[in-house]
């Protein structure tokens, strides 16, 4: 029987074929096009009931509570909230009681601008809300009606900065306009401001970013302990992290971006607001609340109050040193008066 030499050659074919499919899919696969790697994200602790009265006087709010703001020019608190038929509200409280103000739309996170208004991000751009009037009135952002805003903040030029469910961060150049995109987040879901620079919490790779000015391109990037949860900005150009899942506070400084500050936090810390003085996280795990001086370069405790039951959401008003503790349970809104000077 004459050799059959065409043969090896045919049983190779396949092989070869399937061999160079792979190193070309190889080649052509760019891991800066991959998803980021993540994890689980950390949430606070579903709170204990409450077995002692809450210091300070608390004020009713039925609603579960997302987040908080103080108004530095009217000293107004914001409170955005679930609100019926898919919509969000808007509860002000200022010197003569409590006022909500309706959002057709569900918005899921609030920033300020000291000057009596407010900003709720909501999906395909954001309400404006003002606090005197009790009026709000939503803006598109042009080409992203459909886009679901997560978070968003105002820099010290007036500029917004917004982030998105897919993990964008949009800087404005006016009201309505788009004229930075950066997309290399998991998710955004947190933002907030130093000066021009934003700086993006995503809870998915537990990690914190600073955005460029002009907003297209990422500075610097850093791991933010085991979980991430909540951040915070505060009035001496810091910027705070709770890692709820690592039981510790984070202190990061700005421009470069440094870990300055890791200080272990029991029971699950959540709740952050930033002040000249001290800085307040509320552990969600024993309804508690803790106010850490942070200028010796190692957090130290200085004063702790019992709260109403999850306490997720934390303002402070550094004109008249009042601490507000935002139940996200329905418990209501917690006034804490002169909060660093001491016990009230």
């Amino acid at each position: 029987m004459p050799p059959c030499l065409n043969s090896p050659n045919r049983l190779l074919r396949p092989i070869l074929a399937t061999l160079a499919i792979t190193l070309v899919s190889a080649c052509s696969s760019n891991p800066a096009e991959a998803p980021p790697p993540t994890i689980a994200p950390a949430q606070a602790a579903v709170s204990p009931p409450v077995t002692g009265r809450p210091d300070g006087e608390v004020r009713p709010l039925s609603a579960k509570a997302q987040a908080a703001t103080v108004d530095a020019a009217t000293g107004a608190l914001a409170v955005l909230a679930p609100g019926p038929a898919e919509g969000s509200v808007v509860t002000v409280f200022g010197p003569d009681g409590a006022r909500p103000v309706a959002l057709p739309g569900r918005a899921v996170a609030l920033a300020g601008d000291g000057d009596g208004r407010v900003v709720a991000a909501t999906r395909g751009g954001y309400y404006r809300i003002d606090l005197a009037a009790g009026t709000a009135d939503k803006v598109e952002v042009e080409g992203h009606q459909g886009t679901e805003f997560t978070a968003i903040a105002r820099r010290a030029d007036g500029r917004l900065v917004l982030g998105s469910a897919d993990g964008a961060v949009y800087t404005l150049g006016s009201d309505t306009s788009v004229t930075a995109e950066l997309k290399v987040f998991a998710r955004v879901d947190a933002l907030v401001t130093q000066g021009n620079t934003a700086v993006v919490l995503d809870r998915a790779q537990t990690s914190v970013t600073a955005v460029s000015e002009n907003g297209d391109s990422a500075e610097q990037a850093l791991r933010a302990g085991e979980g991430a949860t909540t951040m915070a900005a505060d009035d001496v150009g810091r910027v705070l992290v709770a890692d709820t899942r690592g039981q510790g506070l984070l202190v990061f400084s700005v421009d470069p971006l440094i870990l300055r500050q890791r200080y272990p936090v029991r029971d699950a810390p959540y709740g952050l607001a930033g002040s000249s003085t001290l800085a307040w996280v509320s552990q969600t795990a024993s309804n508690t609340v803790v106010g850490y001086d942070l200028a010796t370069g190692i957090p130290v405790e200085k004063v702790r109050y019992r709260t109403v039951q999850q306490p997720d959401s934390l303002a402070y008003d550094e004109s008249s040193g009042t601490l507000y503790v935002v139940s996200g349970s329905g418990a209501g809104v917690q006034v804490i008066a002169d909060a660093a000077g001491g016990r009230p």
